[in-house]
């Protein structure tokens, strides 16, 4: 007998809309199913994310936290919020036209995530040379920075 991992939504709808001029992109279309991790689970109490482009075509994404990346009490865990970059930051230079993978991401932790906030991951492409690409980004809600990270992403051979 196998059993079925049943999802119970405990947290009910969440609101990730994007801002004003931002324009919804779809990731998994971009990439296919190797958005599992984060992005998985729409529905899910770990996880819930949406994607955007800004008017300087630049990735977006509103992210909800739910209480199954808890850390800290009432907060996100680190490796959390390190998922979450390594998802995005990595997207972010596959949306610039880039195939890679994360070869190094180097994080800087400002203050605790509260849990169930709908924060953004901003993210900006800062080079692109031979295989390598950097990619910064940060997440954040308002003025307030969670985290801020660089991420070296290195193009796949032969793309």
């Amino acid at each position: 007998m196998v059993k079925k991992k049943v999802l119970v939504d405990v947290c009910g709808p969440v609101d990730l809309s994007g801002d004003e001029g931002w324009v919804a992109f779809d990731a998994p279309a971009l990439v296919g199913a190797s958005l599992r991790f984060v992005s998985g689970e729409p529905d899910g109490n770990r996880y819930r994310v949406r994607y955007y482009r800004d008017a300087e075509q630049q990735l977006r994404a509103r992210i909800w936290f739910g209480p199954e990346t808890e850390g800290p009490p009432g907060h996100s865990h680190g490796g959390a919020m390190a998922a979450v970059l390594d998802e995005v930051l990595g997207l972010a230079a596959w949306a610039a036209g880039h195939r890679v993978v994360v070869g190094n991401l180097n994080i800087s932790f400002r203050n605790l995530l509260p849990l169930e906030e709908v924060v953004t991951v901003e993210s900006t492409v800062i080079s692109a040379a031979g295989r390598k690409v950097m990619v910064h980004g940060r997440i954040c809600l308002g003025e307030t920075v969670f985290a801020e990270a660089e991420c070296l992403c290195i193009t796949l051979p032969g793309k």
